[in-house]
C-alpha cells in the first residue's frame, strides 16, 4: 500500500451539522504518496451565513476571511475530483467524511466511494500512552508543527505528518505484534487493516530486522533491563560548603548557590549515617529534591544499600524521575540504578490478559483495548497500566487484567509477572522509588517486600496522613453494586445470565438442583439488597435537611438502621459465595479440555465472585463493624436516588497505621520527612502530632533566600464585601468582577483558587455570560473536561488563558515561568465545617475539651494557603503576584497567622481599583 494515494482532510465548519445549516468554511487536502506530500489543496469557503463567535474564536476565522470566498457549489467538483482513487484520511473521520458527503449530496454530487482511515484511530493503536489524541496534543507530543490548530490547512498537514508517524511507528513493531494487530484490525471502525497488512509483508522482507523482545505465549515483550549496583570508589559526601558548590557548579550553567539547600543535605546525610529519624521542612526555592536525591545515591552506592524514596501522587514520582535524577546524575558524574515499585494492583497480569486475548468475538471497546495492549507490552519497561491511556470502554477490560493475589492461582509455570519483577529490581537498586500507598500497603503485611531497606526519604511527607487515611477507607457505591450484579445476571429477572453458568447448564457435569439453588439464591441475594437500599434511604429522607442543595450528606449514626436488614444480606451474599466458588472447583474437576471462549468464561466467572467478595468485605466493614476511630457518612443526589448513593467510612486518626508501618525502622535506619509545609505559625508540631512522630524527632526548617522571592507580590483586596453581610449572588458577582480586571491586566496566565466547586461553577458561568472573557481560554475543574494534570497541559499551552480549581490544584502543580503570574485565592481554605469528616474528627477534638477551631480548623488553613502560595514561585526567575479576595484576612484575629505563613515579602491591602493600576503598571514592566 506504499503506492497508495492518501487524502488528507481537515474541514472547518459553522457548526456539526450538515442538514441543519452549517456550512464549510476552509477546506484543505493534502495528498501524499509513498509517505510523501505530493501536492496541497486549500481554499476558504463562503458559508453564505454569519461565522458564530464561537467558531470565530476556535479557528481565528472570521466573516471578512470568507466574504471574496468561492460558495462550496463553485468548488465541490474540484474537490470531489481530488478525492477520486485515494483513501480517505482525517482526524476523526466521523466527523469529517459525514459532512463531506452530505455537502457533495446539497450540490448535487454522487456519493464519494473509497476507503477511509482514521488517524485518530490509529494513533490510539499505535501510541496507547500519549497523554492526549487531540490533533494538537499529540502533534506536539511527536514534534510534529503544528502552527495554527483549527486552521484547516495547518490541520491537514499535520494528520499527514502524524499518519506517516503512525506508519513508521508500526514498522518499528515486531513482526508477531504486527500480525496480532492485523487480525483484530477488521473489527475496527476506519479501514486500516490493508496498512496492517502492508507492514508485514516489509517486515517479512527483512530478514535482518532484529527484535530485542521475549516472548511470553505469542506476546512480544521487551527484554527486562538488567539492574547492577555501580562502581562507587570514587563518590563520596562533599562534607564542606565549597566541596558542595564545586559539584553543582560543575553540572550547571550559572548555578545560583541556595545556603539551605546545602543544609538540608548536610541534615539528611546525618540522619542516614546516625540512622535518626528527622523533619525538614523546605520552602519553595531550596531544591529540595536534590538535597535529598545527592546524599541518598552516595549513601546507597557507598554502604552497597538501597535507600527509599516514596511521593505520593504519580505526577511527582513522575517528576523525580525524569527531571530531578538526571540532575543528581549529572552532579555526582554516576549512573544510578533505579527500581520503580507500586502496589501489584498497578501492574498487568500477563497471563489474564493473554487468556482473554484468545477471545475474537468480543465487543469493539475490549477488542480496541486489546489491540492497544498488544502494542504496549512490546514496549512498556514496567507493566504499569497507569501507562495507557484508554477511552470508551477499555476502564472495564483493564480492570479484569490487573495483577490480583488471587490472578496468581491461575498463573502458567514460569509465568512472566512485572509486579514480581519490580520486586526483584528492589533488590539490586540503589534506590527504591514508591508512593505511600505502596509503604502502607506493603510494610503492613506479614512479609513485607520492602523490610530491606536500608532509609526512608518520605516527600510530601504531609500527604503521608491522605495515603494512610485513604488506605483504611471504605466505599459503598450502590451504581458499582447494580453494575456488578448485572454482569452476572439480569437486571430484571435477576436470573443468572452468565456465559459460564449458562455453559455449565448445558453439561452434565453439576447436579442441576445445585444450579438452580445457586440461582434462586442470587434472586434472594439481589431482592434483599434492594430492599435494604431502599430502607436505608427511607430512613434519611425521614432525616430533617433544609439545604435546598441537591447533593446532601448525613452521617451514618445519625440514621437508625434495622440491623437484621444488614446481617442477612451479609450473611446471603456469603452463603451464595461458598456455593459459587464450590460449584465451580466440582466443575474444574472434571479433565476435558475446556474450548478458548469457555476458558475467557471461567477467567470472567472467577473475576466477577473476587469482586463481589471485595463488595461483600466492605458492606461488612461499613454496616456491621463500628469503631470508635471511624467516621461514616452518605452522599446522595437528590435528583438521581437511589443511584448517586455512596457511603464512606473512614479513620478519624491515623498516627497508629503511621506507626505500625514505620516502627521497624526506628533507630535502625534513617527515614527523612520533608514537605514545604510540615508547619504552622504558633503550631510547629501539628502534622508531627498527627503522623504520631514523637516530640524527640528533631524539626529542621530551611529557607530559600529573600532574593529568591524578589518577583512576588502579595495584594489583600480590601474593598471586597463581606460574605455574611450580602447575599451569595452579590459575592460571586464582586468576585467575577475581581477575577476579570486581574485577568484583563496580568493578560491571563491566572490560577484561581476555590474552597468549593458550587462557587467555582456559579463565578465561571457569570463570567461566561458575560462575556468579559471572551477573549481567553478559560479552564474549570469539574466544568473542562480531562484529568487535573491534562487542564494544567491546557493551561500552560495557551499564552492567554485563566484555570479555575478547587482542593487538589492548591499544591502538587507546578508552573514555572511566565505561565503563570498570579494566583486568586477567592477564600480562604478552611474546610466546610458541614463535611461529614472533618465534622467527625473536630468532634473527636472537642469530646477531649480541646478547641477544635485552634487545633484542627485554623492550622488546615494555613497548610493550604501555604501551599497555594507556593504554585506562584517555582524559580528565581519568576514573577508573580498572590492576591486574596477573603477579607476575613484582615477583619479576623486569626488573620495574620495566614500572612506569618508566608515568606517575608511585601503585602499590600489596597482597593481592587488600585491594585489593577499596580498590576498593569508591573505586567508592563516585565
Amino acid at each position: 500500500m506504499e503506492s497508495q494515494t492518501y487524502a488528507i482532510v481537515d474541514l472547518e465548519t459553522t457548526g456539526h451539522s450538515s442538514q441543519q445549516g452549517d456550512r464549510i468554511i476552509q477546506i484543505a487536502v493534502v495528498l501524499m504518496k509513498d509517505w510523501r506530500v505530493i501536492s496541497t489543496y486549500s481554499s476558504f469557503v463562503n458559508p453564505g451565513k454569519k461565522i458564530p463567535y464561537f467558531i470565530q474564536d476556535l479557528t481565528h476565522i472570521t466573516d471578512k476571511d470568507v466574504q471574496n470566498a468561492l460558495p462550496f457549489e463553485e468548488q465541490a467538483e474540484q474537490i470531489y475530483e481530488i478525492l477520486q482513487d485515494t483513501v480517505f484520511v482525517a482526524h476523526n473521520t466521523d466527523f469529517d467524511l459525514p459532512f463531506l458527503q452530505a455537502e457533495f449530496k446539497r450540490v448535487g454530487l454522487p456519493k464519494w466511494f473509497g476507503k477511509h482511515m482514521d488517524t485518530v484511530e490509529l494513533s490510539k493503536i499505535l501510541f496507547p500512552s500519549a497523554y492526549s489524541f487531540k490533533l494538537q496534543d499529540i502533534s506536539m507530543e511527536l514534534g510534529i508543527q503544528l502552527t495554527n490548530a483549527h486552521r484547516a490547512d495547518d490541520d491537514a498537514l499535520a494528520t499527514a505528518h502524524l499518519l506517516k508517524a503512525c506508519w513508521e511507528k508500526l514498522l518499528s513493531l515486531p513482526k508477531a505484534t504486527i500480525e496480532q494487530l492485523h487480525q483484530r484490525s477488521f473489527n475496527l471502525k476506519s479501514d486500516l487493516s490493508q496498512l496492517f497488512l502492508d507492514a508485514i509483508h516489509i517486515k517479512r522482507n527483512r530478514p535482518n530486522d532484529t527484535e530485542s523482545h521475549l516472548y511470553y505465549r505469542d506476546i512480544a515483550l521487551r527484554q527486562p533491563k538488567v539492574t547492577d549496583k555501580t562502581d562507587s570508589e570514587n563518590l563520596y559526601y562533599p562534607s564542606t560548603f565549597q566541596e558542595k558548590e564545586k559539584l553543582f557548579e560543575a553540572a550547571f550553567d550559572r548555578f545560583e548557590v541556595r545556603p539551605d539547600q546545602f543544609k538540608m543535605m548536610d541534615a539528611v546525610w546525618q540522619s542516614l549515617v546516625t540512622k535518626q529519624e528527622i523533619m525538614t521542612e523546605a520552602s519553595t526555592g531550596i531544591g529540595k529534591t536534590l538535597a535529598y536525591l545527592i546524599p541518598s545515591i552516595i549513601y546507597a552506592k557507598k554502604n552497597r544499600c538501597t535507600v527509599g524514596i516514596s511521593t505520593y501522587t504519580s505526577h511527582l514520582l513522575d517528576q523525580l524521575l525524569q527531571e530531578e535524577l538526571p540532575k543528581a546524575e549529572a552532579i555526582l558524574r554516576t549512573k544510578v540504578s533505579i527500581a520503580v515499585v507500586k502496589g501489584m494492583e498497578h501492574y498487568v497480569d500477563v497471563d489474564r490478559f493473554c487468556d482473554l486475548l484468545q477471545v475474537r468475538d468480543d465487543s469493539y471497546d475490549e477488542n480496541f483495548t486489546k489491540m492497544q495492549m498488544i502494542v504496549w507490552l512490546q514496549g512498556t519497561e514496567t507493566g504499569d497500566l497507569g501507562e495507557i491511556t484508554l477511552s470508551g470502554g477499555g476502564q472495564y477490560f483493564i480492570d479484569k487484567i490487573r495483577r490480583t493475589q488471587t490472578t496468581v492461582e491461575t498463573h502458567h509455570k514460569n509465568a512472566f509477572d512485572f509486579y514480581m519483577q519490580a520486586l526483584s529490581y528492589c533488590k539490586e537498586a540503589d534506590l527504591v522509588i514508591t508512593n505511600h500507598a505502596m509503604i502502607l500497603a506493603d510494610l503492613g503485611r506479614e512479609n513485607p517486600v520492602l523490610k530491606h531497606l536500608n532509609g526512608w526519604i518520605l516527600d510530601e511527607g504531609h500527604q503521608f496522613l491522605q495515603a494512610a487515611t485513604l488506605k483504611d477507607e471504605k466505599i459503598f457505591s450502590y451504581t458499582q453494586w447494580k453494575y456488578l450484579f448485572g454482569q452476572i445476571g439480569s437486571a430484571e429477572t435477576h436470573n443468572i445470565e452468565h456465559p459460564f453458568y449458562l455453559g455449565m447448564k448445558e453439561e452434565d457435569k453439576i447436579p442441576f438442583r445445585q444450579l438452580t439453588a445457586l440461582e434462586a439464591q442470587f434472586q434472594d441475594m439481589v431482592n434483599l439488597f434492594d430492599r435494604a437500599i431502599n430502607q436505608l434511604i427511607q430512613k434519611f429522607q425521614l432525616q430533617k435537611n433544609k439545604s435546598r442543595q441537591h447533593k446532601q450528606s448525613f452521617l451514618l449514626s445519625n440514621i437508625e438502621l434495622t440491623q437484621p436488614f444488614s446481617e442477612e444480606f451479609s450473611r446471603k451474599i456469603t452463603h451464595w459465595l461458598k456455593l459459587a466458588d464450590s460449584i465451580t472447583t466440582t466443575y474444574l474437576r472434571y479433565p476435558d479440555e475446556l474450548s478458548i471462549k469457555h476458558k475467557a468464561n471461567l477467567t470472567d466467572w472467577q473475576y466477577q465472585l473476587r469482586e463481589l467478595k471485595i463488595r461483600s468485605a466492605e458492606w461488612d466493614a461499613i454496616f456491621l463493624r463500628h469503631q470508635v476511630n471511624d467516621s461514616a457518612w452518605l452522599e446522595i443526589d437528590t435528583r438521581s436516588l437511589p443511584g448517586s448513593l455512596h457511603i464512606y467510612k473512614r479513620p478519624v486518626r491515623v498516627e497508629d497505621s503511621v506507626t505500625n508501618v514505620l516502627q521497624s525502622f526506628r533507630h535502625k535506619t534513617g527515614i527523612v520527612w520533608t514537605s514545604g509545609t510540615l508547619t504552622v505559625p504558633n503550631d510547629m508540631r501539628f502534622i508531627a502530632q498527627q503522623l504520631g512522630l514523637s516530640d524527640h524527632v528533631p524539626l529542621y526548617q530551611f529557607q530559600a533566600p529573600k532574593s529568591y522571592y524578589d518577583g512576588a507580590n502579595v495584594y489583600i483586596v480590601d474593598d471586597m464585601p463581606d460574605i455574611k453581610k450580602v447575599t451569595q449572588t452579590a459575592y460571586i458577582e464582586a468576585v467575577a468582577e475581581a477575577i476579570v480586571q486581574t485577568v484583563i491586566a496580568t493578560e491571563g496566565r491566572c490560577f484561581v483558587l476555590f474552597t468549593a466547586q458550587d462557587m467555582l461553577r456559579k463565578t465561571v458561568e457569570l463570567i461566561q455570560e458575560t462575556g468579559t472573557l471572551d477573549d481567553y481560554m478559560l479552564f474549570a475543574q469539574g466544568i473542562s473536561s480531562g484529568s487535573r494534570m491534562r487542564l494544567l497541559k491546557m493551561f500552560q499551552r495557551f499564552e492567554h488563558s485563566v484555570l479555575f480549581g478547587t482542593n487538589s490544584f492548591w499544591e502538587g502543580v507546578d508552573v514555572p515561568g511566565d505561565a503563570l503570574s498570579a494566583v486568586i485565592v477567592v477564600r480562604l481554605p478552611f474546610s466546610s465545617p458541614e463535611d461529614p469528616f472533618f465534622k467527625a474528627r473536630s468532634e473527636r477534638l472537642t469530646s477531649r475539651g480541646l478547641n477544635s477551631f485552634y487545633k484542627l480548623s485554623l492550622p488546615e488553613a494555613i497548610l493550604r494557603f501555604k501551599q497555594g502560595f507556593g504554585r506562584l514561585i517555582r524559580s528565581s526567575h519568576d514573577k508573580g503576584v498572590f492576591i486574596v479576595l477573603d477579607r476575613r484576612i484582615e477583619t479576623k484575629s486569626y488573620g495574620p497567622e495566614f500572612i506569618k505563613a508566608l515568606p517575608d515579602i511585601p503585602v499590600k491591602k489596597v482597593s481592587l481599583e488600585h491594585m489593577v493600576f499596580e498590576l498593569e503598571d508591573w505586567y508592563n514592566k516585565k
